[in-house]
């Protein structure tokens, strides 16, 4: 029912009325220009452009921001996010910006405000969390979502409306420079915790954006800003599925667009992925943000558009509704294209329509914009903490320990040598987008921002009564390699040494993890290998702690050390969290969602690969299987796998199987067990994975106690592209096991899919439910 309009008060701004009455009651009082105007954003710098995005100090623009601000504005581009500044510094700015914002257009519609949101809201003096790759070595996806939870609270505190993360690239090469982003090489989980972070985001109010879509992290040689080779069906059954899962699943209301070209199509002017996949296909009705400077890349990067100009025409036409971060194709260029008939006036409007839908749902069109008090909003406090220190501590990987030397036992080690250039720099625990590693590197005299404790100085806390002696050894990068002698001779004089080596992330080049930082190979960087091997030369037991944001090639140092942890930045409470791990107050339970790799040179890229693509002894000498599989993780106390059983031996192929996996902590201290459910094609239509993870529960298990995880598999996880190019579930025989790891789990169980074959549409089930039985 339609409410009558409240004397004097414009029906866009009548709360009573419904959603699309309001947007269609604004869209017919605006003017050409004014639509435009709401597609476009603005960067306001505080000063020189620094090097947060692509390009940044090409495209920024030089106007007036009264003239940007004419007829109006879409978005205001990281307000918080470019400068350090406090809360309150940073509320001032924005409330400036949106003031000056309204009273510059007719109507006084306020900007929508995005801030990058990847490891927290990346501003000064707010919690670094966990990378996303730690996120995703947790397995949990109730964690995740709270995480995501506390993130957008804090955004939503200091007035932002939209945060650009999850990022939903699927890993396919190892050396990319932004592996640490991800979520892990593997759809499934990829789209279950990009679906969980979604909903914790979107539940405190905050608009979800997921990127690249699609394809970002498969360019060729693993190259930023590189093109993509890739096939419809590697494209439709690795790619895209977490995107859908978390559009679906998650309720994510925007997406952005790719850099990536796919097979000599630039993803910004693809309408069809933008328009007929996820607008018609998957019924998405948010809106296509661009990547930063995606736009005039068209013309300067992919050359499918003589200038900017065209390319503001090029991008409207395949899809994209916002132009980000700044107006450069897209205002008084779009204009003129639609006055000359070169864009069709009706695709304007559907975008414009889908801003002000969003701008409705944040309620910045019910009158006076409300803006927030931030005196007492503290953006690292206990709760962040909490977090941060509980993903960093699930996240963590044990990945061998074969004589028993972790937990260290401070009564047989009193001298402990402490080496590495991650163990005394709190910088290599943050990701890229971490704001010290993002933005204060260029702002030296503000330091970290926040109070970060190296692992040095959490084991010093956590050993109180041992003696422990610190060297650098060697840096990140470089080639100054003068204090190796040194550690060697700690290490030497030592009981133990915990060696802590890896990556100190940064932005295009300045760092060794991060945006733009590609790798050539999996070598630890720098002089680190040297510095490994002086260290084991000693003689003394060796604790490898490798602290990065992509995996490294450990095959050479394996059967050698005598431990091994694997560390994805785990943020400004990782250092804690790594000493608890080793004095064993913290049980490891965390999980690789990555391969590591054994060689340097022989990139395994990922776990699914097909028969064709595994070991092939007598066909070739390369051997591209991993140091440590996908999935893998040990823990101080040994659970075993007892049995799987199905309910039923024969699943239609519309239907499902219930699987139950029996697990027991035969240890003697409480233990958190991932337990991963997997499945086989042996015969299909096409090259199949010879495994590939279809379910995953988390597990808290108390010493001798046996649980059962009931998995409800429907048979749309054994689905997969045809050969027609359309996903099947196809009659059959399918191989379920389950174990710790990807490599080779202990339990099967063999069910034969029946009936005719199956044509899904896009309503398919997307996951499968775990839930956990008393034994």
């Amino acid at each position: 029912m339609t409410s009558v309009n409240a004397p004097g008060l414009a029906p866009w701004r009548d709360a009573a009325r419904t959603t699309g009455e309001r947007v269609e009651s604004l869209l017919a009082e605006l003017t050409l220009e004014e639509k435009v105007a709401q597609l476009g954003s603005v960067w306001v710098q505080t000063d020189e452009p620094g090097s947060v995005a692509p390009l940044q100090d090409l495209f920024m623009s030089a106007g007036g921001l009264e003239e940007r601000l004419r007829y109006g504005l879409g978005h205001l581009t990281r307000v918080y996010g470019t400068a350090p500044m406090g809360p309150a510094e940073g509320a001032a700015r924005l409330r400036s910006l949106q003031e000056q914002v309204m009273a510059a257009n007719r109507f006084g519609i306020p900007a929508i405000a995005h801030e990058e949101c990847l490891t927290g809201f990346a501003t000064y003096g707010a919690t670094a969390y966990p990378t996303p790759l730690a996120w995703a070595a947790t397995f949990d996806p109730g964690l995740i979502e709270r995480l995501a939870g506390a993130i957008g609270a804090d955004l939503r505190a200091a007035g932002v409306h939209q945060g650009l993360s999850p990022v939903l690239d699927v890993v396919r090469d190892y050396r990319w420079g932004r592996v640490e982003e991800t979520l892990g090489e593997d759809p499934y989980l990829v789209g279950r915790l990009g679906a969980a972070y979604v909903r914790g985001l979107e539940g405190a109010g905050i608009i979800a954006t997921l990127k690249h879509f699609a394809g970002y992290a498969a360019s060729r040689a693993a190259r930023n800003h590189a093109p993509v080779s890739i096939g419809p069906r590697e494209l439709a059954d690795v790619i895209l599925p977490p995107f859908e899962a978390a559009l679906r699943e998650g309720g994510a209301r925007s997406v952005m667009n790719s850099y990536a070209d796919l097979d000599g199509v630039p993803v910004g002017a693809s309408p069809d992925l933008l328009r007929r996949l996820l607008r018609e296909e998957w019924g998405f009705e948010g809106t296509v943000v661009a990547d930063y400077w995606a736009v005039p890349f068209l013309a300067s990067m992919h050359g499918v558009a003589e200038d900017d100009a065209a390319a503001g025409a090029v991008a409207m036409r395949a899809g994209i509704d916002v132009e980000l971060p700044e107006t450069v194709g897209y205002g008084a260029h779009l204009v003129a294209h639609v006055r000359a008939g070169r864009v069709d006036e009706a695709l304007v409007d559907e975008s414009v329509r889908r801003v002000l839908r969003q701008k409705i749902e944040l309620g910045l069109l019910d009158g006076d914009h409300d803006f927030p008090d931030v005196d007492d909003l503290d953006l690292d406090s206990p709760r962040n903490r909490d977090l941060a220190a509980t993903v960093a501590e699930r996240s963590i990987v044990l990945l061998s320990n074969p004589g028993g030397i972790l937990p260290v036992e401070p009564a047989t080690t009193a001298k402990i040598a402490v080496i590495g250039p991650c163990a005394d720099d709190p910088r290599t625990l943050l990701g890229c987008y971490a704001f010290p590693n993002h933005v204060l590197d260029r702002y030296p005299e503000h330091g970290m921002g926040l109070p970060i404790p190296s692992v040095r100085e959490r084991l010093a806390a956590e050993f109180p009564g041992a003696e422990l002696g610190y060297a650098l050894g060697a840096d990140v990068t470089g080639d100054d390699g003068s204090g190796i002698a040194a550690a060697a001779e700690l290490a030497a004089g030592s009981d133990l040494a915990l060696l802590f080596v890896g990556d100190r992330a940064g932005l295009f080049g300045g760092g060794t993890s991060g945006e733009g930082c590609d790798a050539a190979d999996l070598r630890l960087p720098g002089l680190q290998p040297d510095l490994v091997e002086a260290v084991l030369a000693t003689g003394t037991p060796v604790v490898l702690v490798v602290v990065s944001g992509r995996p490294y090639a450990l095959g050479t140092y394996k059967d050698r050390v005598a431990a091994a942890v694997q560390a994805f930045l785990p943020g400004v409470e990782g250092g804690t969290a790594l000493a608890g791990v080793l004095s064993g107050r913290v049980n490891p339970s965390g999980r690789l969602p990555v391969q590591i790799p054994a060689s340097p040179a022989i990139n395994p890229s990922t776990y699914l690969q097909a028969p064709l693509g595994r070991r092939a002894d007598g066909i070739t000498v390369l051997d591209p299987t991993p140091a440590f599989a996908f999935g893998h993780g040990l823990s101080y106390s040994a659970v075993e796998y007892v049995a799987l059983e199905t309910d039923r031996a024969e699943c239609a192929t519309d239907g499902s199987v219930e699987a139950r996996v029996t697990v027991r902590n035969a240890g003697d201290r409480p233990a958190e067990e991932v337990v991963q459910l997997y499945a086989s094609d042996p015969v299909a239509q096409v090259a199949r994975p010879a495994i590939q993870l279809i379910g995953f529960a988390r597990v808290a298990l108390e010493p001798g106690q046996t649980r059962v995880v009931a998995f409800d598999v429907p048979a749309d996880a054994f689905s997969y592209t045809g050969v027609e190019l359309r996903r099947i579930v196809e009659p059959g025989t399918v191989t379920l096991s389950a174990g710790p790891s990807a490599d080779e789990p202990p339990l099967r169980a063999v069910i034969r899919v029946a009936g005719e074959t199956v044509t899904l549409s896009p309503a398919r089930r997307l996951s499968t439910p775990a839930r956990l039985l008393e034994q």
